[in-house]
Protein backbone atom coordinates (compact mmCIF):
# COMPACT_ATOMS: atom_id res chain seq x y z
CA UNK A 1 0.00 0.00 0.00
CA UNK A 2 1.78 3.77 -0.80
CA UNK A 3 1.94 5.89 1.81
CA UNK A 4 2.72 9.24 1.70
CA UNK A 5 6.80 10.15 1.67
CA UNK A 6 6.78 11.48 5.42
CA UNK A 7 4.85 8.68 6.70
CA UNK A 8 7.46 6.32 4.93
CA UNK A 9 10.59 8.08 6.24
CA UNK A 10 9.08 7.44 9.76
CA UNK A 11 8.41 3.75 9.40
CA UNK A 12 12.01 3.26 8.34
CA UNK A 13 13.54 5.53 11.42
CA UNK A 14 11.11 3.62 13.73
CA UNK A 15 12.66 0.27 12.25
CA UNK A 16 15.91 1.10 11.99
CA UNK A 17 15.41 1.82 15.87
CA UNK A 18 14.23 -1.00 16.69
CA UNK A 19 16.81 -3.16 14.94
CA UNK A 20 19.37 -0.74 16.66
CA UNK A 21 18.02 -1.40 20.04
CA UNK A 22 18.02 -5.29 19.40
CA UNK A 23 21.71 -5.76 17.95
CA UNK A 24 22.86 -3.42 20.43
CA UNK A 25 21.42 -6.12 22.58
CA UNK A 26 24.45 -9.19 21.68
CA UNK A 27 27.13 -6.11 21.80
CA UNK A 28 26.60 -5.61 25.52
CA UNK A 29 25.34 -8.45 26.35
CA UNK A 30 27.46 -10.92 27.98
CA UNK A 31 28.95 -13.40 25.67
CA UNK A 32 30.26 -16.20 27.50
CA UNK A 33 29.58 -19.38 25.81
CA UNK A 34 28.72 -21.12 28.90
CA UNK A 35 26.29 -18.53 30.62
CA UNK A 36 23.91 -18.47 28.09
CA UNK A 37 20.88 -20.13 28.07
CA UNK A 38 20.71 -21.61 24.16
CA UNK A 39 23.80 -23.42 25.52
CA UNK A 40 21.49 -26.28 26.83
CA UNK A 41 19.52 -26.53 23.08
CA UNK A 42 22.45 -26.30 20.73
CA UNK A 43 23.02 -29.61 19.31
CA UNK A 44 25.98 -31.70 21.44
CA UNK A 45 29.15 -33.23 20.22
CA UNK A 46 30.90 -36.46 20.69
CA UNK A 47 31.90 -35.80 24.23
CA UNK A 48 28.28 -34.16 25.04
CA UNK A 49 28.88 -30.76 24.97
CA UNK A 50 28.28 -28.39 21.91
CA UNK A 51 31.06 -26.39 19.87
CA UNK A 52 30.95 -23.18 22.19
CA UNK A 53 30.84 -25.47 25.00
CA UNK A 54 33.90 -27.06 24.49
CA UNK A 55 35.60 -24.12 23.40
CA UNK A 56 34.60 -22.31 26.82
CA UNK A 57 36.00 -25.79 28.53
CA UNK A 58 38.86 -25.94 26.95
CA UNK A 59 39.47 -21.95 27.73
CA UNK A 60 39.53 -22.72 31.35
CA UNK A 61 42.24 -25.25 31.54
CA UNK A 62 39.62 -28.14 32.24
CA UNK A 63 41.39 -30.30 29.44
CA UNK A 64 41.18 -31.37 25.71
CA UNK A 65 38.90 -30.84 23.14
CA UNK A 66 37.22 -34.04 21.80
CA UNK A 67 39.66 -36.64 21.29
CA UNK A 68 40.78 -36.67 17.78
CA UNK A 69 43.24 -40.04 16.87
CA UNK A 70 44.85 -38.56 14.29
CA UNK A 71 45.59 -35.68 16.94
CA UNK A 72 48.50 -36.10 19.81
CA UNK A 73 47.00 -34.55 22.69
CA UNK A 74 49.83 -32.45 23.39
CA UNK A 75 49.24 -31.02 19.85
CA UNK A 76 45.56 -30.41 20.31
CA UNK A 77 46.59 -28.53 23.40
CA UNK A 78 49.11 -25.89 21.39
CA UNK A 79 46.73 -25.37 18.37
CA UNK A 80 44.08 -24.54 21.05
CA UNK A 81 46.62 -22.06 22.63
CA UNK A 82 46.89 -20.50 19.52
CA UNK A 83 43.43 -19.72 18.73
CA UNK A 84 42.92 -18.42 22.37
CA UNK A 85 45.95 -15.92 21.90
CA UNK A 86 44.52 -15.09 18.43
CA UNK A 87 41.58 -13.85 20.15
CA UNK A 88 42.73 -12.37 23.56
CA UNK A 89 44.95 -10.18 20.54
CA UNK A 90 42.46 -8.86 18.28
CA UNK A 91 40.60 -8.06 21.28
CA UNK A 92 43.53 -5.84 22.87
CA UNK A 93 43.89 -4.24 19.07
CA UNK A 94 39.96 -3.70 19.23
CA UNK A 95 40.77 -1.56 22.43
CA UNK A 96 44.00 0.09 21.01
CA UNK A 97 42.79 0.77 17.39
CA UNK A 98 39.08 1.61 17.72
CA UNK A 99 38.03 4.77 18.95
CA UNK A 100 34.51 4.28 19.49
CA UNK A 101 31.73 1.03 18.36
CA UNK A 102 28.89 1.21 16.73
CA UNK A 103 25.83 -1.01 16.50
CA UNK A 104 25.68 -3.97 13.46
CA UNK A 105 23.15 -3.38 10.76
CA UNK A 106 22.03 -6.29 8.95
CA UNK A 107 23.63 -4.79 5.87
CA UNK A 108 27.14 -5.98 8.02
CA UNK A 109 26.25 -9.54 7.87
CA UNK A 110 26.04 -10.46 4.59
CA UNK A 111 28.83 -11.79 4.67
CA UNK A 112 28.01 -14.23 7.44
CA UNK A 113 27.12 -17.85 6.38
CA UNK A 114 24.53 -19.79 9.00
CA UNK A 115 24.80 -23.67 9.31
CA UNK A 116 21.73 -23.79 11.93
CA UNK A 117 22.05 -27.72 11.73
CA UNK A 118 25.45 -27.34 13.15
CA UNK A 119 25.11 -23.75 14.95
CA UNK A 120 27.95 -22.65 12.93
CA UNK A 121 28.29 -18.75 11.39
CA UNK A 122 31.06 -18.51 8.94
CA UNK A 123 32.63 -14.82 8.01
CA UNK A 124 33.65 -15.58 4.37
CA UNK A 125 36.19 -13.13 2.79
CA UNK A 126 37.11 -13.85 -0.71
CA UNK A 127 40.93 -15.11 -1.46
CA UNK A 128 41.02 -16.47 1.99
CA UNK A 129 39.86 -20.45 0.80
CA UNK A 130 36.15 -19.07 1.00
CA UNK A 131 34.97 -21.42 -2.18
CA UNK A 132 36.33 -24.64 -0.61
CA UNK A 133 34.61 -23.23 3.31
CA UNK A 134 31.32 -22.79 1.18
CA UNK A 135 31.81 -26.02 -0.47
CA UNK A 136 32.17 -27.66 3.24
CA UNK A 137 29.09 -25.94 4.14
CA UNK A 138 26.78 -26.84 1.46
CA UNK A 139 27.90 -30.67 2.37
CA UNK A 140 26.86 -29.87 6.14
CA UNK A 141 23.59 -28.53 5.31
CA UNK A 142 22.87 -31.08 2.85
CA UNK A 143 23.17 -28.18 -0.02
CA UNK A 144 25.77 -29.52 -2.26
CA UNK A 145 24.15 -33.25 -2.84
CA UNK A 146 27.66 -34.48 -2.50
CA UNK A 147 29.73 -35.96 0.64
CA UNK A 148 33.06 -34.64 -0.89
CA UNK A 149 33.50 -30.87 -0.95
CA UNK A 150 35.47 -30.81 -4.06
CA UNK A 151 32.76 -32.44 -6.35
CA UNK A 152 30.92 -29.21 -5.73
CA UNK A 153 31.74 -26.83 -8.94
CA UNK A 154 32.99 -23.92 -7.95
CA UNK A 155 30.43 -21.75 -9.56
CA UNK A 156 28.19 -23.27 -7.91
CA UNK A 157 29.71 -22.58 -4.16
CA UNK A 158 29.08 -19.11 -4.84
CA UNK A 159 25.62 -18.91 -6.40
CA UNK A 160 23.56 -17.10 -3.83
CA UNK A 161 20.85 -18.78 -2.49
CA UNK A 162 22.34 -22.25 -1.51
CA UNK A 163 23.68 -20.89 1.55
CA UNK A 164 21.98 -18.33 3.94
CA UNK A 165 23.67 -15.00 5.41
CA UNK A 166 22.62 -14.09 8.70
CA UNK A 167 21.52 -10.84 7.20
CA UNK A 168 18.52 -12.31 5.84
CA UNK A 169 16.74 -13.45 9.36
CA UNK A 170 14.95 -11.08 11.50
CA UNK A 171 16.28 -9.10 14.10
CA UNK A 172 15.81 -11.49 16.91
CA UNK A 173 16.54 -14.21 15.26
CA UNK A 174 20.25 -12.29 14.21
CA UNK A 175 21.01 -11.75 18.24
CA UNK A 176 20.26 -15.37 19.10
CA UNK A 177 22.73 -16.80 16.43
CA UNK A 178 25.09 -14.12 17.09
CA UNK A 179 25.09 -15.18 20.82
CA UNK A 180 24.90 -18.84 20.55
CA UNK A 181 26.44 -20.11 17.53
CA UNK A 182 30.35 -21.17 16.88
CA UNK A 183 31.26 -17.99 15.09
CA UNK A 184 34.48 -18.50 12.88
CA UNK A 185 36.61 -16.07 10.45
CA UNK A 186 39.79 -16.99 8.02
CA UNK A 187 42.08 -14.07 7.31
CA UNK A 188 45.61 -14.01 5.13
CA UNK A 189 48.45 -11.56 4.70
CA UNK A 190 46.74 -8.68 3.40
CA UNK A 191 48.64 -8.37 0.56
CA UNK A 192 49.20 -11.22 -0.46
CA UNK A 193 45.45 -11.59 -0.78
CA UNK A 194 45.59 -7.80 -2.59
CA UNK A 195 47.95 -9.88 -5.34
CA UNK A 196 45.97 -12.74 -4.78
CA UNK A 197 42.74 -10.61 -6.18
CA UNK A 198 44.58 -8.46 -8.57
CA UNK A 199 46.30 -12.23 -10.44
CA UNK A 200 42.92 -13.64 -10.26
CA UNK A 201 40.36 -10.76 -11.26
CA UNK A 202 42.42 -9.15 -14.10
CA UNK A 203 45.12 -11.31 -15.22
CA UNK A 204 43.16 -14.16 -16.19
CA UNK A 205 41.39 -14.09 -19.40
CA UNK A 206 38.04 -15.67 -18.52
CA UNK A 207 37.09 -12.86 -16.33
CA UNK A 208 35.43 -10.66 -18.78
CA UNK A 209 32.72 -9.32 -16.64
CA UNK A 210 35.71 -8.07 -13.71
CA UNK A 211 37.59 -6.60 -17.10
CA UNK A 212 34.60 -4.67 -18.70
CA UNK A 213 33.13 -3.63 -14.67
CA UNK A 214 36.41 -2.64 -13.24
CA UNK A 215 39.45 -2.92 -15.54
CA UNK A 216 37.61 -0.27 -18.07
CA UNK A 217 37.16 2.33 -15.54
CA UNK A 218 40.69 1.77 -13.76
CA UNK A 219 42.23 2.15 -17.63
CA UNK A 220 40.08 5.23 -18.12
CA UNK A 221 41.37 7.16 -14.66
CA UNK A 222 45.06 5.70 -13.95
CA UNK A 223 46.74 5.42 -18.03
CA UNK A 224 48.13 7.92 -19.62
CA UNK A 225 46.70 8.22 -23.25
CA UNK A 226 45.17 4.85 -23.50
CA UNK A 227 44.40 2.82 -26.43
CA UNK A 228 40.76 2.39 -27.76
CA UNK A 229 41.11 -1.06 -27.48
CA UNK A 230 42.29 -1.04 -23.98
CA UNK A 231 39.25 1.15 -23.02
CA UNK A 232 36.80 -1.54 -24.70
CA UNK A 233 38.20 -4.15 -23.34
CA UNK A 234 40.19 -3.57 -19.70
CA UNK A 235 41.68 -6.65 -19.63
CA UNK A 236 44.84 -5.08 -19.15
CA UNK A 237 45.49 -3.47 -16.22
CA UNK A 238 49.07 -3.44 -14.60
CA UNK A 239 49.31 -3.95 -10.69
CA UNK A 240 50.32 -0.34 -10.69
CA UNK A 241 47.01 1.42 -11.90
CA UNK A 242 45.16 -1.20 -9.92
CA UNK A 243 47.13 0.23 -6.66
CA UNK A 244 46.16 3.91 -8.10
CA UNK A 245 42.52 2.74 -8.38
CA UNK A 246 42.66 1.45 -4.85
CA UNK A 247 44.28 4.48 -2.86
CA UNK A 248 42.30 7.34 -5.32
CA UNK A 249 40.01 8.63 -3.00
CA UNK A 250 37.04 9.34 -5.52
CA UNK A 251 37.07 5.12 -5.49
CA UNK A 252 35.40 5.08 -2.44
CA UNK A 253 33.28 7.92 -3.08
CA UNK A 254 32.14 6.49 -5.94
CA UNK A 255 30.88 2.95 -4.44
CA UNK A 256 32.16 0.44 -1.88
CA UNK A 257 34.92 -1.78 -2.90
CA UNK A 258 34.59 -4.83 -4.72
CA UNK A 259 34.47 -7.52 -1.75
CA UNK A 260 37.66 -9.48 -3.79
CA UNK A 261 39.81 -6.51 -2.37
CA UNK A 262 37.55 -4.93 0.57
CA UNK A 263 39.26 -5.03 3.64
CA UNK A 264 38.69 -7.82 5.70
CA UNK A 265 37.43 -5.57 9.02
CA UNK A 266 35.07 -3.96 6.33
CA UNK A 267 33.48 -7.00 5.70
CA UNK A 268 33.31 -9.36 9.09
CA UNK A 269 33.77 -5.84 11.69
CA UNK A 270 35.80 -8.36 14.05
CA UNK A 271 35.40 -5.60 17.01
CA UNK A 272 31.63 -5.88 16.89
CA UNK A 273 31.76 -9.68 16.62
CA UNK A 274 33.12 -11.70 18.87
CA UNK A 275 34.80 -14.73 16.86
CA UNK A 276 35.27 -17.51 18.50
CA UNK A 277 37.74 -18.86 15.82
CA UNK A 278 40.48 -17.04 14.02
CA UNK A 279 41.57 -19.26 11.33
CA UNK A 280 44.88 -18.00 9.24
CA UNK A 281 45.36 -18.94 5.55
CA UNK A 282 48.94 -19.48 6.43
CA UNK A 283 47.89 -22.11 9.18
CA UNK A 284 44.69 -23.34 6.77
CA UNK A 285 44.77 -26.97 7.27
CA UNK A 286 45.29 -27.20 10.61
CA UNK A 287 42.52 -24.42 11.50
CA UNK A 288 39.97 -26.03 9.54
CA UNK A 289 40.53 -29.10 11.59
CA UNK A 290 40.42 -27.16 14.52
CA UNK A 291 37.31 -25.84 13.43
CA UNK A 292 35.43 -29.35 11.93
CA UNK A 293 36.51 -30.56 15.30
CA UNK A 294 35.06 -28.18 17.43
CA UNK A 295 31.73 -28.08 15.69
CA UNK A 296 31.63 -32.22 16.27
CA UNK A 297 31.48 -32.40 12.00
CA UNK A 298 35.22 -34.05 11.33
CA UNK A 299 33.67 -37.35 11.29
CA UNK A 300 31.30 -36.36 8.36
CA UNK A 301 33.66 -33.82 6.46
CA UNK A 302 37.03 -33.18 5.65
CA UNK A 303 38.01 -29.46 4.50
CA UNK A 304 39.53 -30.18 0.51
CA UNK A 305 43.46 -30.20 0.21
CA UNK A 306 44.83 -30.41 -3.42
CA UNK A 307 48.20 -31.36 -2.40
CA UNK A 308 49.03 -28.34 -5.17
CA UNK A 309 50.72 -25.22 -3.23
CA UNK A 310 48.45 -22.83 -5.39
CA UNK A 311 49.32 -19.92 -2.53
CA UNK A 312 50.60 -16.27 -3.60
CA UNK A 313 54.18 -16.38 -0.90
CA UNK A 314 55.43 -13.25 0.38
CA UNK A 315 57.88 -13.46 -2.43
CA UNK A 316 55.15 -13.42 -4.78
CA UNK A 317 53.94 -10.16 -3.62
CA UNK A 318 57.25 -8.43 -3.62
CA UNK A 319 57.74 -9.01 -6.66
CA UNK A 320 54.62 -6.81 -7.53
CA UNK A 321 55.53 -4.30 -5.38
CA UNK A 322 58.73 -3.82 -6.91
CA UNK A 323 57.16 -0.64 -9.39
CA UNK A 324 55.34 0.78 -6.32
CA UNK A 325 57.01 3.82 -5.22
CA UNK A 326 56.94 4.46 -1.62
CA UNK A 327 54.75 6.98 -1.30
CA UNK A 328 52.22 4.68 -3.17
CA UNK A 329 53.27 1.74 -0.66
CA UNK A 330 52.52 3.69 1.80
CA UNK A 331 49.35 4.96 1.08
CA UNK A 332 48.26 1.54 0.43
CA UNK A 333 49.47 0.35 3.56
CA UNK A 334 47.25 2.94 5.41
CA UNK A 335 44.12 1.62 3.62
CA UNK A 336 44.60 -1.75 4.65
CA UNK A 337 46.79 -0.74 8.03
CA UNK A 338 43.89 -2.28 10.42
CA UNK A 339 43.88 -5.80 8.86
CA UNK A 340 47.69 -5.68 9.59
CA UNK A 341 47.36 -4.79 12.94
CA UNK A 342 43.81 -6.39 14.47
CA UNK A 343 44.99 -10.06 13.07
CA UNK A 344 48.80 -9.55 13.38
CA UNK A 345 50.81 -9.41 11.00
CA UNK A 346 54.37 -7.33 10.36
CA UNK A 347 54.47 -4.78 7.61
CA UNK A 348 56.23 -6.63 4.80
CA UNK A 349 59.77 -6.57 4.88
CA UNK A 350 59.92 -6.07 0.56
CA UNK A 351 58.46 -2.46 1.51
CA UNK A 352 60.52 0.54 1.39
CA UNK A 353 58.35 3.42 2.79
CA UNK A 354 60.00 3.18 5.95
Amino acid sequence: MWRPRGSRQRMVLATGACSIFLLVYYLQGDSSPASHSDVSSRRQGKSGRGPLQSLHYADQGHGELKPNPAIQGHVQSAVHATHQGRRELLKEACRSHTKKRRVLIPEDLKHLIVDDKHKMLYCYVPKVACTNWKRVLMVLTGKGHHSDPLKIPANEAHVPGNLRTLSEYPTSEINRRLRSYLKFIFVREPFERLVSAYRNKFTRRYNNAFHKRYGTKIIRRHRADPQPEALERGDDVSFEEFVYYLVDPHTQREEPFNEHWERIHSLCHPCLIHYDVIGKYETLEQDSRYVLQLAGVDSQVQFPTTGKHTRTTGDMAAQFFNNISPFYQRKLYNLYRMDFLLFNYSVPSYLTFR
